[in-house]
């Protein structure tokens, strides 16, 4: 796909503050929803809940802008926009209904050195993910986020009043007809903001029909500032672990993540930037710990809004990181984004994960389909479907097991990392890396070919100046 603004680009003022809305509407609602999660299922207080949904928008914020723009070794230099994670949902829980909150972010900090130290070894990790492998872990990030954006079109979740409305599902489909056409139509800005006026739109006709619930504006504050350690720190070991496990886990999935988004932005991942990326996630997983935020991890939905709109410079998501900072000391600005209705979201998120799939077929499509290699992709996507569809399967396996394996993310890259190491390697399975080989010595053909035409060019106009002088004496 040709990219609109290409990773360095830098679009007009005005320009990135749009296109930077959309990347923080598609993720504000996971943002918050993850504190408000964990906040309800341990009992904290409202006053308490405020702080961590605030501590999550302005860690969010602070820690994309770095991932963005790099502050020496730490930090991508992608357009990746960073967020508290779904991973930690169940072992905060846990730790929180045992220890208290102290102990979810005492567990928490401790557990980030699991990713600031496995960050050193990304470039031996990086070796592992061949297009076979890589591309079916992106199939599978898209697979497995799927049926969040369903929910949403539908209109919450399974069970919920007026889940599956025929106006819910008509909302949906206005918002994803409208992005569909102005990416496909439009011109300039309004192809590249398509996401964002999409939603604009459905929240408009929402408003008319009545669903929008402008209470959460209405109750949140005017200012906040964060707080160092506002439930202070606790120790467990069995906390420790439980996060430290988790940990692993986000370091697969955000490997996944940035493979995808590497694709999408026409960007090579190199080892040493895969470190960069994973390190951030570590210190960015700690530094919200410090201030009252679960771990955080890279969002997937927002490889779906680059590879949508050919979007990927780096600097519109920082400025994405900085609206989330605003919204976080300036809490009726987040109060907004919630009172977006579900079916408005479903509508951009449907197309945003799809696309994510779309953009794992596109890495796959450049690999010999040899039986080994169909083996893998099978097999691979297969395990991770299997427990994101029916996690009951993993009901007897140790807890430890369980956090590992319940993400089907996890599960299907490990079968797919397995499964390349054990199967040998032909000649046909090859044949990419030898057809690029190929390509990269023409290339070099060239560049020498067109080096000795430029040293011939030289030396004749040097014969010609020295006759001239010849000529003259």
């Amino acid at each position: 796909m040709k990219l609109f603004y290409k990773v360095e680009d830098k679009p007009p003022v005005g320009a990135s503050i749009l296109l930077a809305l959309q990347h923080m509407l598609a993720a504000m609602g996971a943002i918050i929803a993850v504190p408000l999660v964990v906040g309800s299922a341990i009992g904290l207080p409202t006053d308490q809940m405020v702080i961590l949904v605030n501590a999550a928008l302005m860690v969010s914020g602070v820690v994309t802008i770095i991932q963005c723009k790099g502050v020496g070794p730490v930090g991508i230099r992608l357009p990746v926009v960073m967020g508290t994670s779904f991973t930690f949902v169940a072992i905060s829980i846990s730790i929180g209904l045992d220890a208290g909150v102290s102990g979810i972010f005492g567990a928490s900090l401790v557990g980030s050195m699991v990713m600031i130290i496995g960050s050193r070894f990304m470039p031996q990790i990086r070796k592992l993910f061949p297009p076979v492998v890589s591309g079916t872990v992106v199939v599978l990030i898209g697979l497995t986020i799927l049926p969040v954006s369903v929910d949403w079109f539908a209109g919450g979740f399974v069970g919920q009043d007026g889940y599956g409305e025929l106006s819910n599902l008509m909302l949906g489909t206005l918002v994803l007809v409208v992005v569909i056409v102005l990416s496909q139509v439009g011109k300039g800005i309004i192809s590249a903001a398509a996401i964002v006026i999409g939603m604009i739109v459905g929240y408009i006709v929402a408003m008319f029909m009545g669903i929008v619930d402008f209470s959460p504006v209405h109750n949140a504050a005017y200012f906040a500032l964060p707080e160092i350690m506002p439930f202070g720190l606790s120790f467990t070991v069995s906390g420790i672990i439980g996060m430290s496990i988790a940990y692993l886990v986000t370091i697969m999935e955000s490997t996944g993540d940035f493979l995808a988004l590497s694709d999408a932005t026409h960007t090579k991942l190199t080892g040493k930037k895969l470190s960069k990326g994973i390190l951030c996630d570590g210190i960015g997983s700690a530094l919200a710990s410090i201030f009252g935020a679960t771990p955080f991890s890279s969002f997937s939905q927002n490889v779906g809004i680059v590879s949508i709109t050919g979007v990927a410079s780096r600097h519109v998501v920082a400025v994405t990181g900085v609206i989330m900072l605003l919204a976080g000391m300036f809490p009726k600005l987040g109060g907004i984004v919630v009172t977006i209705p579900s079916p408005v979201l479903g509508g951009a998120g449907l197309v945003m994960f799809a696309m994510i799939i779309s953009a794992g077929i596109g890495i796959l499509s450049r690999i010999n389909f040899t039986k080994r290699n169909m083996l893998i992709i099978a097999v691979g996507v297969a395990s991770g479907m299997a427990v994101t569809v029916r996690p009951e399967i993993l009901a007897s396996l140790p807890d430890s097991m369980q956090v590992v394996m319940g993400s089907g993310i996890t599960t299907g890259s490990l079968v797919a990392l397995v499964l390349n190491t054990v199967l040998g390697i032909n000649r046909a399975d090859e044949a990419e890396s030898a057809e690029e080989k190929r390509q990269a010595l023409e290339e070099q053909i060239k560049e020498c070919e067109a080096c000795n035409r430029a040293l011939e060019e030289e030396e004749k106009l040097a014969r010609q100046q020295e006759q001239a002088e010849l000529e003259r004496s």
